[in-house]
């Protein structure tokens, strides 16, 4: 059985498994599995459930095409609930969205890039970053610049609290950088996931 030899499943034969968003933390669902389920998620790295309402495995996605590959699996303390990391192919929830316990539960960073992806398409007057987007990738370009110069300075200065703010300016920028050039923060942190190995 290795890797499940120590889990609890209860009566039923069952155990809550949680998915996650490896990258960014945002809980995406939860479902429960068997031992059958659990093995196939196991095997094949991508999320099988066991069905309570239809007493049958589920594959997550397979009508959808929303597969949800596997990246890690842990268990908590008394090995009765399992904690599955995925990077999921499309939306988790059957109603199109990111999580099943809605969008409130979208984390900050995702807000943000939410806000910059909406001004993108709405273009709204009288917004900054409609601006930025207007001017183009040059100005998007000298802003990043300027503002990482801005970031040095302060900490050059040890000014800790001008040094939030600058860097929060660039973090700023660094998203409407992405959404200008088609790619998004999470391609970022897969880059450090992959480096951290």
């Amino acid at each position: 059985m290795g890797i499940i030899s120590g889990v609890k499943f209860d009566e039923n034969g069952l155990i809550p498994a949680i998915l996650q968003n490896y990258l960014t933390g945002k809980v995406l669902m939860l479902g429960y599995m068997n031992e059958e389920s659990l093995n196939k998620t196991i095997e094949t790295r991508e999320v099988w459930f066991y069905s309570r309402s239809r007493q049958e495995l589920w594959h997550k996605g397979a009508t959808s095409g929303n597969i949800h590959k596997v990246v890690d699996i842990s268990f908590d303390c008394d090995q009765d609930a399992v904690l599955v990391g995925v990077n999921p192919m499309g939306p988790t929830c059957h109603l199109g969205i990111q999580s099943c316990f809605g969008e409130k539960s979208t984390l900050f960073l995702e807000e943000l890039a939410e806000t910059i992806e909406q001004r993108y398409n709405e273009r709204p007057e009288n917004s900054y970053t409609t601006y930025l987007f207007e001017k183009g990738i040059d100005k998007i370009l000298k802003k990043v610049g300027e503002e990482a110069s801005e970031v040095i300075i302060a900490a050059k200065n040890d000014d800790k609290e001008e040094l939030h703010l600058e860097t929060a300016d660039l973090f700023y920028h660094l998203f409407v950088l992405f959404r200008e050039k088609g790619t998004s923060f999470e391609e970022v942190l897969k880059v450090l996931k992959e480096r951290r190995g």
